[in-house]
Parts: structure tokens; C-alpha cells; sequence
């Protein structure tokens, strides 16, 4: 028996697809694992929350997430976005809320009930899962195409949809097939540095404004920033690698990063430095801060990085001094050297080249049949549900062009 379609991974995508496209009036879908279980990573996403979408509705700010495939996702979000994907859940039986951060999640901050509500759907839809079934080659015939699946099984379809996520097995499998690979890259990523004097600080989040610059490349963003043992991370930093992943990865992952502690110019710090040593003279620096909403060892550390005399006086600052307080407050420069450790999602830069896909579709312009969603393709996102709203879409959108008429 050939089959309507059969999906290559069991992941967000792949679910979306094969649930819509038999909904649609497809009456013979497979689902191809190649592990012993579907959905891992909606089950380990969030710390096992599952951050499935984002609140941002208006597309023209939603595509600003997306460091890769901004112009062909405007196309896919008119079609099918957050709100829909919002919907879809709720309308199958999962209750979810929204955070003040706009990100979204099931409100029983359980993953297993997402990973609960797909695989019920598809199974009443009629969509058949095989876990263990690693696709190893893929021939075409006259009817369509021939899969070769681990422990020499086989499957015959007039469809493929490969929706394998970073993992290298469908880019192999898509570059069988004649298509083109972006080669990936690690995104979403903390930073790494050789500064001792942060260490102290290790665990603090300030909201700050950051300036990455790479190879002569400059990034900016603003936003909550956490320094680690070995560097910086958060939600800003996050944004940040993956903007400039491709870059990062040609310079060997070094960089410069510019940091204004305070989110304020350099001539209002200077008037904050002035009052203090007018009216706190004989205060000690070390043990009176300027600025409320700096941490107290963040200060400290600072003016350790400056080699300031911890006995000195407010009175006693020289204008040497006063002037590298400002800098190192506004604009302090910390050198990357290396990648951090990498984030849960495993998110990935690169997958089929866009310019070889029918966005209206989802299907390939080199192999009639065969259709694309998700991570394999080169589109990634930022962390807050982005990247799973890019699958729901995609994978939406190529289960309702599937058309066997």
C-alpha cells in the first residue's frame, strides 16, 4: 500500500503537518521517528514548561525575531501565526497562558501535557507513528517515492515531508534529493570571557544596553542581561548570538562586547559623580554607590577592575579617575572568547537553502512531492516561543498544500 504522505520526524512540525494535512483530506499519513520517542524536544524546552508561541501578533514586529527568513516568513505568518497557533491549542482541549514577557505556555507549566495533546489528536486524526524508524535513503518512483527505513523496512508515498529539525540526518536525506545545504552553525549561545573581576557578580541580571561587535559587524540590542561564572548570558546575550551566529562562528567565536551598565549617557553619569563628590566628600566609594539599581558588587567589582584604592574618599577622586568610572559605566569592553554553553533548544543557523523552496507551499522547486517545515530549513528564531511558532506554521501550512486531487 502506498501511502498519502509520510512525515520524516516525529518533532513540532512534523505533528502540525501530519495532523493538518489528514485533516485536510489526506487519508493515509505516517510519521517516521527516528528515536524511541516523539516530541523530545517539546518535552525538554522551557525547563520542561514548553514555551510553545509568543504573544507578538503584529507580524511586522514578529519577523524581527528571526535572524534567518524574515522576508519568507511575513508570507507564512499572514497565513498562519500566533494567534492561530494560540487557537489551534485551546480548540484541542490545551489551556495555556500568557506571561507579562509575552511568552506562552500550557497553564499547567507541563510539556508533557503539549506532547499529551498532539500525539492524541494525531492518533484519533488517524496519523500512524512509528518511533525507531531512522530513514536511511529515499529513491523516487513512478508513484512517488520509495523510503528505505533502519532494519531494512520500506515505505512507498506519493509525499514526503522532511521535518528532521538540526539534526544532519534530512539535510543528508534533502541533499539526496538535490538540494542545496546552508551549512550550520551553533545560534542561541552564552558568552564566554577571561575577565576575573565579574566572578564576583556571577548570578546577577540587570537590564542593560549591550553592542556586540564581529569582524567590523556591529549588533545592539537591549535587554536583560545575566553575568555566569564564565561570562554573560540572559535574554539579551541569547538575541545577540543569534544574530550574529554566522559571524561569531567565522571569527572562532571572538568578539568585543560593549556594555553601558546603566543605560544612561555618559554626561548625566558625570553630573551623578560630581553630586557624590560634593556632597559625600569624606564617604568611602566603596561603601556608597551612585546608582540605586546597580548591585552593590557590581560597583565593588568595578572599581577593583580600575585598581581604585578601597580607602579613597569620595573628596579624593581625581578627574583621571572620575572619567574611568564614566567609561567602564557606560561603555566597558569586555573581550569574547569563546562560546558558551550551548542553549536547550539546540537551536541551529543554516538547513536547506530558502531560495529552493515554494513558500506559498512549502514544497521543493527541485523535487515535485517533497515538502519542507521546521528547523531543517534555514529559518531560526530567538528564544520566547519564536522558533516553535516557525514550526507550527510551516508545518501548517504544508499539511493544508498537500493536495492529492
Amino acid at each position: 500500500m502506498i501511502s498519502d504522505l509520510v512525515v520524516i520526524g516525529g518533532g513540532a512540525s512534523g505533528f502540525m503537518g501530519a495532523i493538518t494535512a489528514i485533516s485536510n483530506g489526506l487519508r493515509s499519513v505516517v510519521i517516521l521517528e527516528s528515536t524511541s520517542k516523539v516530541l523530545e524536544k517539546v518535552r525538554i524546552s522551557g525547563g520542561g514548561r514548553c514555551n510553545l508561541t509568543n504573544s507578538c501578533c503584529e507580524i511586522s514586529n514578529l519577523v524581527n525575531n528571526y535572524p534567518r527568513g524574515e522576508k519568507q516568513l511575513i508570507g507564512l505568518f499572514n497565513r498562519f501565526s500566533t494567534m492561530e497557533a494560540f487557537d489551534w491549542f485551546q480548540k484541542k482541549g490545551l489551556s495555556l497562558k500568557v506571561e507579562q514577557d509575552g511568552r506562552v505556555f500550557p497553564c499547567s507549566d507541563s510539556s508533557d501535557d503539549v506532547i499529551k495533546c498532539l500525539t492524541s489528536v494525531a492518533k484519533k486524526s488517524g496519523v500512524k507513528i512509528f518511533t525507531n524508524s531512522h530513514v536511511k535513503q529515499i529513491r523516487i518512483i513512478k508513484e512517488g517515492f520509495n523510503l528505505l527505513v533502519k532494519g531494512n523496512n520500506s515505505f512507498d508515498t506519493k509525499n514526503i515531508l522532511i521535518c528532521t529539525g538540526g539534526h544532519p540526518s534530512g539535510r543528508r536525506l534533502a541533499k539526496s534529493l538535490g538540494h542545496s545545504i546552508i551549512q550550520p552553525v551553533p545560534s542561541l549561545f552564552s558568552f564566554s570571557t577571561s575577565e576575573k573581576h565579574l566572578r564576583s557578580c556571577s548570578g546577577i541580571t540587570l537590564d542593560v544596553q549591550v553592542n556586540l561587535t564581529v569582524n567590523k559587524k556591529k549588533y545592539a540590542e537591549n535587554g536583560p542581561i545575566l553575568i555566569t561564572h564564565k561570562g554573560f548570558s540572559g535574554p539579551v546575550i541569547l538575541r545577540l548570538s543569534a544574530f550574529s551566529a554566522r559571524n561569531l562562528h567565522a571569527n572562532k567565536y571572538n568578539g568585543e562586547l560593549r556594555i553601558n551598565w546603566l543605560c544612561m549617557d555618559e554626561n548625566k553619569v558625570r553630573s551623578r559623580l560630581d553630586y557624590y563628590k560634593f556632597v559625600y566628600g569624606k564617604k568611602l566609594l566603596f561603601n556608597n554607590k551612585p546608582f540605586k539599581n546597580l548591585p552593590r558588587s557590581l560597583w565593588k567589582c568595578i572599581l577593583l577592575s580600575l585598581k581604585i584604592d578601597g580607602k579613597l574618599k569620595w573628596a579624593e577622586i581625581s578627574k583621571y579617575e572620575k572619567e574611568s568610572m564614566v567609561r567602564c559605566l557606560t561603555r566597558n569592553t569586555y573581550l569574547i572568547n569563546s562560546r558558551g554553553p550551548y542553549g536547550e533548544e539546540f537551536v541551529t543557523a543554516g538547513g536547506v537553502s530558502l531560495n529552493e523552496i515554494n513558500f506559498k507551499t512549502m514544497e521543493s522547486k527541485i523535487c515535485k512531492g517533497l515538502f519542507f517545515a521546521g528547523e531543517v530549513i534555514d529559518i531560526d528564531g530567538v528564544t520566547g516561543g519564536f522558533n516553535f511558532q516557525h514550526c507550527w506554521t510551516s508545518g501548517w501550512v504544508a499539511g493544508k498544500s498537500i493536495d492529492l486531487k
